[in-house]
């Protein structure tokens, strides 16, 4: 089987990405990955980096390893389990979702929760038959506040069930609090995740592949295919540039200011993006440099796009894909940055997931950044937590953001909103319940907004997005808008054993979430929305419809 293939066209750029290459061979950077030498990136990351670079040998999971998940997921489904509920945030729900959506359609199904928005709670609770639902509970940490809440609150649903450990079993680092928890709770399962892998790079470790396992992929097929990327990196410089030749494009460029990243994937993989859109985000938006993921976004003519684009396609071979090859094609020939993928079949995406972890890496050694860092994120969380402890100065911070009724906002606070002489990019930073109508309701605002401002615009549903793209909205560079969308729920919901409740908790993250954006230097907008209905009002009011 060949491998996935790799096209570049760098543009203008193609000698300082052929420069970057020549270095590398000389420094003999794919064998130094391959063995772990920290020394890749510069002295601040490299001491964290020491720590971090498990995710190598992922690819190499014993024979042992995988026939124990396979056998667990077979035991279940002949046990009558037919969901499989995922509660995890970022790292731990971002893989399994790619997994299920790529190769799922069989029983069990594997659902992924990872909102604490009290609507979408309850909504996935009213479809369950607990009695046959697996609950994964899923933290490296084992105290990602997010995840416990959803547990105590699904561990209390199953309190009739006469033994509701046998519905539940947690993924987790060896010695976290989460293992304790299912220890003493006696869960029907324990799987240890490798303490030296970060949450983004985790794909082909337990949390991605023990969900996966339910999915009836042929698991040693794709952790095989990661194994042949491994194999490329250290097989010579002549199978090693095919695996690092995406690390120095995408470095190169950003440090030019190229960063804006459009990421576009044929029918059968479009849930890819998202989990590149973590890798890339959380990875790169540091010390004020970062590359911008925009996922979801519809190709457009070459002349509706400023000179900070770049883009990557990723095509499945026997599925459709002319019409994006050949707009990706126009780009090239325009002079833009293009990367185009070839996938043989959807296994190679475990290939394509190394390649991917290497060149996002090696991107963060050119940026002279710590690519497995996440201080941003810790520092959203931590105002979160004292927004809920009362904490009055960070009280302040929240108060002082500008905010609207959609009923208020006009085109021109939006003009004087967008109003700088570079805006960088537009976010929406939904608190909405996720479901197909929101999300088709937030690409209609997304593309009038693009279309009024002439950036990119990307879309994130909170709280989920603060483990991904949250980190380069605060780290990444300046000079972008924020446009935070809150909607109370329809009906809250107490978190047991807590004093408080699905929506406060959403509530504090948005408002942690926008003092943290605010603490950076960026500019916030919070438009807050009475019904569902009033997305549509406010898109309106961006055309200057109403």
């Amino acid at each position: 089987m060949r491998p996935a293939r790799l096209e570049l066209s760098a543009g203008s750029h193609g000698d300082a990405v052929r420069r970057r290459l020549d270095a590398w061979r000389r420094e003999s950077v794919p064998n130094r990955l391959a063995a772990r030498d920290a020394d890749l990136w510069a002295s601040a990351a490299s001491e964290e980096a020491e720590d971090r670079l498990g995710w190598i040998d992922l690819p190499r999971t014993g024979e042992e390893t995988l026939g124990d998940w396979l056998g667990f997921a077979a035991a279940e489904r002949a046990a009558g389990i037919d969901r499989v509920v995922v509660l995890g945030m970022g790292g731990s729900s971002l893989a399994p979702e790619v997994f299920e959506r790529v190769f799922g359609g069989e029983r069990p199904v594997v659902v992924v929760l990872d909102s604490t928005h009290p609507d979408a709670v309850r909504r996935l609770d009213e479809n369950l038959d607990l009695e046959r639902t697996l609950f994964v509970v899923s933290s490296k940490s084992g105290s990602t506040v997010e995840t416990l809440s959803l547990f105590r609150y699904f561990w209390e649903r199953a309190s009739r069930s006469g033994d509701r450990g046998r519905h539940f079993v947690a993924i987790t680092d060896p010695g976290s609090p989460l293992e304790e928890l299912a220890k003493r709770l006696r869960f029907h399962r324990i799987f240890a995740a490798p303490p030296d892998v970060g949450g983004r790079y985790s794909a082909l470790s337990a949390f991605g592949l023990v969900p996966a396992a339910f999915t009836g992929v042929d698991l040693r097929s794709l952790v095989g295919r990661g194994r042949s990327a491994l194999a490329d990196l250290e097989g010579g410089w002549s199978r090693a540039a095919s695996i690092v030749e995406l690390g120095a494009f995408l470095g190169e460029l950003a440090r030019v200011g190229i960063d804006k990243l459009t990421l576009v994937t044929a029918p059968g993989l479009e849930s890819f993006p998202d989990w590149l859109e973590q890798l890339v985000a959380e990875s790169t938006g540091k010390q004020g440099r970062g590359i911008l993921p925009v996922v979801g976004e519809a190709l457009a003519e070459p002349s509706t796009y400023g000179p900070d684009r770049l883009f990557v396609g990723i095509l499945l071979d026997g599925e459709r894909g002319g019409s994006l090859e050949r707009s990706l094609k126009r780009l090239a020939a325009a002079g833009f940055p293009v990367a185009l993928t070839r996938l043989s079949d959807r296994l190679d995406l475990g290939y394509e997931m190394v390649r991917w972890e290497i060149a996002v890496a090696l991107a963060g050694s050119v940026l002279a950044i710590d690519p497995f860092s996440q201080p941003d994120v810790e520092r959203a969380k931590r105002l979160a937590r004292d927004l809920m402890a009362g904490e009055t100065e960070v009280l302040r911070a929240v108060e002082s953001i500008e905010r609207r009724s959609v009923g208020e906002v006009t085109t021109k606070d939006l003009d004087d909103w967008l109003e700088a002489d570079e805006v960088e990019y537009v976010a929406i930073c939904a608190y909405l319940p996720s479901d197909e109508e929101t999300a088709d309701r937030l690409a209609r605002l997304r593309h009038v907004l693009g279309r009024r401002s002439g950036r990119p615009v990307t879309v994130g549903i909170g709280p989920r997005f603060l483990h991904s793209t949250g980190q380069l909205h605060k780290g990444g560079a300046k000079g972008a808008r924020f446009l935070q969308l809150i909607q109370p729920a329809q009906r809250d919901l107490p978190i047991p054993q807590s004093e408080g409740s699905f929506g406060e908790l959403v509530a504090a993250q948005a408002d942690g979430d926008a003092a943290a954006l605010v603490e950076c230097g960026q500019t916030v907008l919070r438009i807050e929305l009475g019904e569902a209905v009033d997305l549509d009002r406010l898109i309106r009011r961006v055309e200057g419809s109403a």
